[in-house]
């Protein structure tokens, strides 16, 4: 049975969306504050964990940024924000949200947006036949999960990871956002600023060795002609 932790001090909202899970069969735990949520991840008996913003002892930013830093830090996780609040829902994201849901929200929505996130998660999408995927000092093996720049270990998250390896596969094509979310994780739906937040987060990590390119209008591709392994904008 999926284990599904609950991070909310609103009692109402905790319950509700206990109900909505438990009725689609999955087993979950509900908590009110930041430290219980890393308690409880820190055992081990979470398959994915729903976090809210705003919390007393620990907000459900501080808590993901700390899941991603540790033995957890592939867990899927879904932010819960307030409605309209743009900071909350990428800082969200930056800090390695899975994905987001605004407040007020409907439950049956959380519930399938859980059970997309857990798919996303279960799923491995690499590019066909390639043991390692190299370009210039990048080179990232798919088997491994594991990226080295100019001979320096670099530790991204599945989804940063899964991002490299489809621009790696597919050099010099441009993709929309949409195309992006689709092709790389799967969402057929979801806020598209996901993955602005994520080639953010990749091109920070790769650093100069990144040839991530902003195409105006367009979307994103990995471009192998820009001249002196500068990273493209």
């Amino acid at each position: 049975m999926v284990r599904i932790l609950v991070a909310d001090d609103d009692r109402v909202v905790a319950d509700v969306v206990r109900r909505y899970l438990e009725r689609d069969g999955m087993n979950v735990t509900v908590v009110d504050t930041g430290a219980k949520a890393l308690s409880c991840i820190d055992d081990g008996d979470v398959d994915l964990a729903i976090l809210d913003v705003m919390m007393p002892d620990g907000d459900g930013i501080s808590v993901c940024e700390n899941v991603r830093r540790g033995v957890h830090g592939d867990l899927p996780i879904i932010m819960l924000t307030a409605l309209g609040d743009e900071d909350d829902r990428v800082a969200g994201l930056e800090s390695g949200a899975d994905d987001y849901v605004a407040k007020p929200f409907s439950p049956r929505e959380l519930s399938l947006r859980v059970q997309s996130v857990l798919r996303r998660a279960s799923s491995t999408r690499v590019t066909p036949d390639a043991d390692h995927l190299t370009d210039g000092g990048i080179r990232a093996d798919p088997a491994a999960c594991a990226v080295i720049v100019d001979g320096r270990s670099v530790s991204t998250t599945k989804r940063e990871f899964d991002l490299l390896v489809f621009f790696l596969g597919n050099r010099d094509a441009v993709f929309t956002r949409e195309e992006l979310l689709d092709q790389v994780w799967g969402w057929s739906f979801g806020d598209i600023s996901t993955v602005t937040v994520h080639v953010k987060r990749l091109r920070a990590k790769l650093g100069a060795a990144a040839r991530i390119e902003t195409v105006w209008g367009r979307g994103y591709r990995w471009n192998t002609a820009t001249p002196d392994g500068r990273t493209p904008r």
